[in-house]
């Protein structure tokens, strides 16, 4: 089995790297330190946000995904969203990242792991 970095580790991790591209991140939700999934609000100058999902591959690594098909319409749906989730999984992480560029930065999650 592969060893994994622990939720909290990684949360601490995400907003030190947005942090040193010049951007912003905060913990909207803490979830379980150890084992919580991890959700991001990754967003560019505020605009609607762009959510990610950090989800085990089948070879046994990470990934980040969108958990939706589509993108959102208003920052409403994200909240609603959000909140079912919450109320899903009591050991989701919610992290918000506001970076110059959130394309790139999204690019640079998946070579993190």
């Amino acid at each position: 089995m592969t060893p994994r970095v622990a939720s909290s580790v990684l949360v601490g991790a995400l907003i030190r790297m947005a942090e040193a591209d010049g951007g912003f991140g905060a913990v909207l939700r803490k979830g379980d330190g150890i084992s919580g999934a991890v959700l991001v609000l990754l967003t560019e100058r505020g605009a609607i946000p762009r959510l990610l999902e950090r989800i085990l591959q089948p070879d046994g690594g990470y990934a980040w995904h969108s958990p939706v098909p589509a993108g959102f319409e208003n920052v409403d749906e994200v909240a609603r969203f959000v909140e079912r989730r919450g109320r899903f999984d009591p050991d989701l992480w919610v992290l918000e990242l506001d970076i110059a560029s959130a394309e790139r930065f999204a690019a640079d999650m998946n070579a993190f792991g």
